[in-house]
């Protein structure tokens, strides 16, 4: 009877602890590799899941497919960083209550030697120009990412469309994968700073920053709920709770304090 008794309790016991993980309150979020290749995610989400109890699984993808998952219906909200997509998506309805959260930059990586002589250009077209008039190795996330969305409107104003060149090649991977294979082929690649800082030595990538500082450049981060109207399943409520905490003062503190092993802080938050 004793042993009946004990398999009893612990069978209740085991019903509980399922009943109490299937009603805690979750969200969806697609979101690109960045946030979650840096480690940002890792950072902020547990002081968000204290403050408000709800937690918050992450879908990483590259921004492009992170978009269509919120279009589908197939996440609550959509933290990304590509604001012309986001605004279309926007403006066709998908979305609701976009901001913007925090930015950073896009480096130009390469080897060490520079082989296509592109330190001290004036600018990163002429940077991407440099490349392709050397035939030098160039690495492509080509995976419709905000990165690769990033680097093909500067091939464009380079006034150059370098896909099927021998010399320029589409991983489709994602930000720390795409860094390796160029690592290995001494290559150049765009990667955002995030990524680049948070992964470089934990990678033992030998290459480095050769371009870096100009405004086209700059990497902003936004967020956005999933239309309720839209998708009637979305949870609206949990996912603005979740907005709502980012660009709060806690929020952008949140983010502010979240650096690499060296004090580096990987994302500025610019919530208005």
């Amino acid at each position: 009877m004793r042993i009946k008794r004990a398999l009893l309790v612990l069978i209740a016991t085991l019903s509980l602890a399922v009943s109490s993980v299937a009603e805690e309150p979750r969200i969806r979020c697609a979101s690109t590799t960045s946030t979650q290749n840096s480690g940002l995610f890792g950072h902020i989400l547990p002081l968000f899941e204290k403050k408000t109890g709800i937690a918050v699984d992450i879908i990483a993808v590259g921004t492009g497919a992170a978009i269509e998952i919120g279009k589908r219906g197939d996440a609550d909200v959509v933290f990304v960083h590509a604001k012309e997509q986001e605004l279309q998506a926007v403006r066709e309805g998908y979305f609701t209550d976009r901001h913007d959260v925090m930015y950073n930059d896009f480096v130009l990586i390469g080897p060490a030697a520079d082989p296509a002589a592109i330190k001290g250009v004036k600018s990163v077209t002429d940077a991407f120009r440099k490349i392709a008039a050397t035939s030098a190795l160039f690495v492509s996330r080509g995976d419709k990412s905000g990165t690769h969305t990033k680097e093909l409107s500067i091939w464009e104003k380079a006034g150059m469309s370098p896909k099927g060149q021998a010399w320029y090649l589409e991983a489709g991977q994602g930000m720390e994968k795409t860094q390796r294979i160029a690592d290995e082929k001494r290559a150049y690649t765009l990667t955002d700073r995030g990524t680049w800082l948070a992964t470089k030595e934990k990678d033992r990538l030998e290459m480095a920053v050769v371009r870096e500082g100009d405004p086209l450049l700059m990497n902003q981060y936004g967020v956005m709920a999933v239309n309720p109207e839209r998708q009637k399943h979305a949870n609206y409520a949990r996912a603005m709770k979740f907005i709502n905490w980012l660009i709060s003062r806690e929020g952008q503190e949140a983010i502010a304090s979240f650096t690499d092993g060296q004090g580096n802080r990987l994302f500025t938050p610019n919530a208005r």
